[in-house]
């Protein structure tokens, strides 16, 4: 289909002339005056490549629709050309600043008027061309990114639902309930926004936040290599017994390395560092590194406090359970071994919450794709 040009003059012999110099090139429509203008526009607003109006009209005058177009945003997508037989600077700086494209005064030269109208009409057809390949890519990415966010969330699952698997399996193994990994999640991600919001300059993000409470899952996966006469001990370890024991930690940190193909970089750091560094304390009396204080990787310092909270309230085949109160006394003194000081101050600041914790209504916000309308 051609482009439509739409001739706007109250003079019948001008909307002759011009129609008769475009109509080899273009279809045309007129308007008499500037209401009538307006009224075709309204209908034929996407099919208008050229608006020629003259300035000078009764009653509904050529600023006038100049006025209504800028108004209604039509001059974004419909080039004018003022057709006027008034050349004065004041004119041609008034029409300018409605954002008219081009000046053709009476009388018209025929090569000068379809050359002019030519440039206007391919220029704004280039745009428009250029416009919809950008919103079609635009629309394309958008897609590709949905898509990419999908796999990413569904890539994420898998790996949690992995680590839930390992981290059950490392449970009944423990002759533990089941419920351990799920309650250290949750405490881990509590900590761990707390210590996001208590401490901004650390650059804790919420997504590391519930990655961390995710991967926490893992953090005694080494002990599948531990042999049931120790593990399952219910009294004090021999010297040999400890150190085989204390190697659940590297034994762990080695299985993770060994499945760093099934999930993605991050993921992996995290699960290393915790399962390595769970039990490093902050004076340097953990093991099996005896790190101490920032060496420890902050991921294995929130699940290391949620571990021994969760450790002291549940009853074990060596000891029966502490209340919450005792458990949080006991690692607010030093008992259970030394934490980041500003670890302790999280600990204080969810102590009601880590008491009324439930475990069996826990919904990680990790369970929850951050993705909108996919």
């Amino acid at each position: 289909m051609r482009n439509k040009v739409l001739i706007v003059d109250d003079v019948e012999l001008n909307r002759d002339i011009l129609s008769d110099m475009l109509s080899s090139d273009y279809d045309i429509l007129t308007a008499s005056d500037g209401r009538q203008a307006i009224n075709i526009m309204n209908s034929e607003i996407n099919n208008i490549a050229t608006v020629l109006l003259d300035l000078v009209m009764p009653e509904v005058d050529g600023f006038y629709v100049l006025n209504i177009m800028k108004e209604r945003d039509w001059m974004t997508d419909i080039p004018v050309v003022i057709i006027s037989g008034d050349a004065t600077v004041e004119v041609e700086t008034r029409a300018l600043k409605f954002g008219v494209n081009d000046f053709i005064h009476k009388p018209f030269n025929v090569n000068i008027v379809r050359q002019r109208i030519k440039n206007i009409t391919d220029l704004y057809n280039y745009r428009k061309q250029v416009e919809e390949r950008f919103n079609t890519q635009t629309d394309i990415l958008e897609k590709t990114n949905i898509l990419l966010r999908r796999q990413a969330y569904e890539l994420h699952q898998n790996n949690a639902r992995i680590i839930d698997i390992l981290g059950t399996v490392v449970e009944s193994r423990n002759l533990e309930s089941g419920q351990h990994i799920h309650r250290v999640k949750g405490y881990t991600q509590l900590l761990a926004l707390e210590y996001m919001k208590l401490y901004p300059e650390s650059g804790m993000t919420k997504k590391q936040a519930q990655l961390i409470a995710s991967a926490s899952a893992l953090h005694d996966v080494g002990k599948i290599a531990i042999p049931d006469s120790i593990l399952l001990k219910p009294g004090r370890f021999t010297p040999e017994e400890f150190e085989i024991m204390t190697s659940h930690t590297t034994k762990g940190a080695d299985i993770v390395k060994e499945m760093s193909d099934i999930w993605d970089e991050d993921y992996g750091k995290i699960c290393y560092e915790i399962c390595l560094y769970h039990h490093e304390r902050w004076d340097g009396k953990g093991y099996p590194m005896h790190k101490k204080e920032d060496e420890i990787p902050i991921a294995a310092q929130l699940v290391s406090m949620a571990d021994v909270y969760d450790a002291l309230v549940s009853e074990r085949c060596y000891k029966d359970a502490f209340t919450p109160s005792q458990a949080y006394e006991m690692i607010i003194n030093g008992e259970c071994g030394q934490f980041n000081p500003k670890l302790i101050e999280c600990f204080k600041n969810v102590k009601e919450v880590f008491e009324n914790f439930d475990a069996e209504n826990l919904l990680l916000e990790t369970d929850i794709p951050d993705f909108i309308n996919c």
